[in-house]
């Protein structure tokens, strides 16, 4: 099975990898081969991915899956953006940035919370261009925190369709609708390619 390096050392997001990987590769993160931070200089989520992924891919020789992902909300012109981990300070501290997120909404009503979930995934093979893919899912920010699953913003993602936030959703109905998942299953088309093509 192919081994691929997923730029991350973001717990959530290695274990959602490999959830839908499964079958198709073997998943090693930044928390299994040591390699300092990289620094996210890119100002779109594409940019953060592919610059990520190609470092990956550069220093270990092996192929690189990177994701830059975020929250986009409406009112806040798209804020926070590429920002999103660390809307409230460098800590990257999710309580905080919810709270920051909730009062910048507060008083708004359901129909100017709109927001959505991006996710950029670049896959970086060696002697071959990076490839970049995007998936969004669409939702709204709720007035409370609901929930305790996920982690980021899950707590006050509201799902319309399910009637629920993120974080009320179970794993399996989290990956079914996911922005990650969205941009995974517009990679799987191209997966056999970028290895074998």
């Amino acid at each position: 099975m192919n081994t691929i390096v997923i730029a991350t050392k973001n717990e959530g997001k290695i274990r959602e990898f490999r959830e839908l990987l499964k079958g198709k590769a073997e998943v090693k993160s930044l928390l299994d081969i040591k390699m300092a931070d990289i620094e996210e200089t890119g100002v779109t989520f594409e940019e953060n991915a592919a610059l990520k992924a190609e470092a990956v891919m550069k220093t270990f020789g092996f192929p690189a899956a990177a994701d830059d992902s975020g929250l986009e909300v409406d009112a806040l012109q798209g804020g926070p953006g590429v920002y999103s981990a660390r809307y409230a300070g460098p800590e990257k501290d999710d309580k905080a940035n919810i709270n920051k997120l909730l009062h910048e909404l507060d008083g708004a009503p359901s129909e100017e919370r709109t927001a959505r979930f991006v996710c950029a995934i670049a896959v970086a093979v060696p002697d071959k261009e990076t490839l970049v893919v995007r998936g969004t899912c669409e939702g709204r920010i709720a007035e409370a925190e609901k929930g305790t699953g996920g982690f980021g913003y899950d707590p006050v993602f509201f799902v319309p369709e399910k009637n629920k936030t993120m974080a009320e959703l179970t794993p399996e109905e989290k990956n079914a609708i996911s922005h990650r998942y969205e941009a995974l299953k517009k990679l799987n088309y191209y997966w056999s390619d970028l290895f074998h093509g």
